[in-house]
């Protein structure tokens, strides 16, 4: 990179913080930063000994994981959001370590309000307070459930818009008045009895429901440990060698750095959830060379966003709502990871193919030669930081759960990065997961390894220790893991904070009510427009079908909507209680509906005006963030057709036997990249040659033809691609013949 184009790490970290609000936090005094350090280090330290060695009792669990949140947000994050508030007071007597008296305040009852259900569960009696056994209390709370249940909502609720703003809590209010007041709505579909404050807060505050539910206990016993297997893993090296091997693969072709943008955001996305952090990682490298080789600034900025959004989406690891997913489907997470194999290829063939036909529109090279890594010095150098994550594949399909691969995965991160016979003290970190390895193999741990999964994973132990390559130190193995913890915080928020949204859809059945509106609107409209357009002698005319695709448009925009600023897992749950019972009624299985609302919450992450990820691009490449976001919802287009694709034909996702063939599944993904394709055309305007006016508009519809899944309509669109293919092939022929001949 040269000097007018390259940016330091300091940099790249301040606009990861300015798009990023999990890590964007105030200055504290030297003593608490410390503190803080250390206490995010044993934080991870718990997670990372409960996912090997078994995970407390749920309220237990989840109760430290909200205590230790409550500490790291209230501690890092203002009550008001400003620059102002972010800086360090020195001299401020009211703000002991920088955090105001109030923070402390809220916090001490938080925490209390976390911890307080482990403390009473088996019956209190302190001081003259009597608390019945949890199971006693369940349906009638006492005064104290009802005081610590109101603040744990209220400090939720708190972190929840300091963490990720004023959307989501405002949502959720919306949610407890409807659960407050069911008697008062004004419509009588969604009329119910209500319930008083009293019984809410059991509902919200016991577990199984509400707050202590499953959401949050899969972000603390999953999603938290896959989050730190990102940075850990990326900040050992495995994201450089995922970049040089996207420049090795696709550098050489034509608009090279954008390509190696697409490849090496499909390669992080693997391993990290998180699109603004990818933009950032990959985007450090690959917006500079764009522009210098001719890109528009929006453009490849457009470029990494779209192609970094796609890692919620991208197996194995894809995002926090996907363990959600598992959870409420009741199938392994394998079936999950599977299930978005294909949809995830066409979103990156979509990106990939604009991005070449606008490098061919704009006359735009690849990467000089003498500038691409080398195959094999790449691989000299980099091939052992694959070790964790192809440990964490293994055990992840070989049917252990999703924290047992993590927990191998990161410390297989630790032995590879950070162990080396040269530093004799690391070595029991090696030398303790091996005896790890072996006790799960062994008689002694109950269901534990197969002999060949305790072998192959020894073998992977012992191979990381003797590569010859540079080790970072172990301060950097700890920062990467404080990091790790910061980017947890902002989920965890979101989560608990929703588990009210679950626990009120629970209590009022207001997802079947708001189900059956979408239904009841779509079948009005349905009927209107089948009077229109039911003389078409076509079974996508008929009334019922017409109601599917309305039904399906509906709940595609108030995901697109509703995501402005709202974190894709919390999107997803609201959303997915309202899109299951209106669509189970149309008979789409439930996996393609939860994928469905998975993918379009992922869409609003590239939407304008909202669109953290393209206003982070923008940031790197300097250029109008609007119209940054607007290139990057233009090139993820093909995430924007896929769901369509696998409601109407559910063999694209593999999984499900009653709906897959062979033959079936060949025709539905050819055809669909091939219409991902065709559009790609007609989005960047070049195909063979300049794509102009009515030939362009051609192409789009006979993509759109081929995306939609059916031999008529791929027959169809045949008659709309053929004519633009003879004449971009007559267009291409006569600019050669005008051209001058080389000598």
């Amino acid at each position: 990179m040269t000097l007018e184009t390259e940016l330091d790490q300091h940099q790249l970290d301040e606009i990861e913080k300015k798009y990023d609000s999990s890590i964007n936090t105030r200055a504290n005094g030297p003593a608490l930063t410390r503190f803080i350090y250390w206490a995010t280090i044993a934080f991870a330290l718990y997670h990372l000994w409960t996912a090997g060695f078994g995970t407390p009792v749920d309220y237990v669990h989840m109760g430290i994981h909200l205590a230790g949140m409550f500490l790291f947000i209230f501690v890092g994050f203002p009550l008001i959001h400003k620059a102002k508030a972010l800086e360090f007071h020195p001299k401020a007597f009211v703000k002991p370590g920088n955090v105001p008296l109030y923070d402390w305040i809220i916090m001490a009852f938080a925490i209390a309000a976390s911890l307080f259900l482990w403390v009473s569960w088996r019956g209190l009696d302190w001081f003259g307070l009597e608390v019945p056994e949890q199971m006693l209390r369940q349906g009638n709370p006492t005064v104290p459930d009802v005081f610590f249940g109101t603040i744990l909502i209220l400090a939720t609720l708190e972190v929840a818009r300091r963490t990720i703003g004023f959307v989501l809590p405002l949502i959720i209010l919306v949610f407890m008045v409807y659960a407050l007041f069911g008697p008062y709505m004004p419509l009588q579909i969604l009329q119910h009895p209500g319930v008083n404050w009293e019984q809410f807060v059991n509902n919200m505050y016991f577990p199984f429901e509400g707050i202590f539910g499953v959401t949050l206990w899969i972000v603390s016993t999953v999603v938290f440990h896959f989050i730190l297997f990102g940075v850990v893993a990326q900040r050992m090296g495995l994201g450089q060698f995922f970049v040089d091997n996207a420049m090795i693969l696709a550098g050489r072709y034509t608009g090279g750095p954008a390509k190696v943008s697409v490849v090496s955001s499909a390669f992080f996305g693997t391993i990290s959830g998180s699109s603004i952090a990818n933009t950032v990682s990959t985007g450090s490298l690959t917006i500079p060379n764009m522009k210098r080789l001719g890109y528009p600034g929006h453009f490849a900025g457009g470029v990494e966003a779209a192609s970094s959004a796609g890692g919620q989406i991208t197996p194995p690891i894809m995002g926090a709502a996907s363990f959600l997913m598992a959870e409420y489907l009741e199938v392994p997470y394998t079936t999950i990871v599977i299930a978005a194999i294909v949809p995830a290829l066409m979103h990156y063939v979509g990106v990939i193919s604009i991005v070449h036909f606008t490098a061919k529109r704009l006359k735009l090279k690849a990467y000089p030669k003498d500038q691409l890594p080398q195959f094999l010095k790449v691989w000299r150098e980099g091939w052992y930081t694959i070790i964790p994550l192809v440990a964490l594949l293994i055990v992840l399909f070989s049917g252990y759960s999703p924290n047992m691969a993590a927990f191998l995965g990161i410390l297989l991160c630790i032995v590879v990065g950070f162990c080396a016979f040269d530093r004799p003290l690391t070595l029991i970190i090696p030398f303790g997961l091996l005896a790890f390895i072996f006790w799960k193999a062994s008689p002694l741990s109950g269901e534990g390894f197969s002999e060949t999964l305790a072998g192959i994973l020894a073998g992977l132990t012992v191979l990381g220790c003797l590569h010859r390559n540079e080790r970072k130190n172990f301060r950097d193995l700890l920062d990467s893991v404080h990091v790790g913890v910061q980017y947890t915080l902002a989920v965890g928020a979101a989560s608990a904070a929703v588990g009210i949204v679950v626990g009120v859809i629970n209590t009022t059945g207001v997802g079947f009510r708001l189900g059956f509106m979408v239904t009841t609107g779509a079948a009005d409209l349905a009927t209107s427009l089948h009077a229109v357009l039911g003389w078409i002698p076509s079974d996508v005319f008929s009334q019922a079908s017409i109601q599917r695709f309305l039904s399906l448009v509906m709940i595609a925009i108030a995901c697109i909507l509703m995501g402005a600023g709202l974190p894709t897992t919390a999107l997803y749950i609201m959303l997915v209680a309202v899109a299951q019972p209106a669509l189970a009624q149309l008979g789409v299985p439930a996996l393609a509906t939860h994928m469905f609302v998975l993918y379009y919450g992922v869409i609003s992450e590239i939407t304008p005006p909202v669109c953290a990820s393209a206003y982070a691009a923008a940031g790197i490449a300097n250029a109008n963030p609007f119209r940054t976001g607007l290139n990057a919802f233009s090139l993820g287009l093909g995430k924007l057709m896929v769901p369509m694709v696998f409601v109407y034909a559910p063999t694209m996702l593999l999984v499900l036997p009653e709906y897959f063939t062979w033959t079936s599944f060949l025709q539905v993904s050819l055809t669909c990249a091939l219409g991902v394709f065709a559009i790609a055309t007609a989005v960047s305007g070049y195909f063979m040659t300049e794509l102009k006016g009515l030939w362009r508009l051609f192409m789009a519809i006979g993509g759109l033809l081929l995306v939609a899944p059916g031999t008529n309509s791929d027959l169809l669109s045949l008659v709309m691609i053929a004519p633009v293919v003879l004449q971009q092939t007559l267009a291409q022929r006569r600019e050669t013949e005008l051209s001058p001949t080389a000598d």
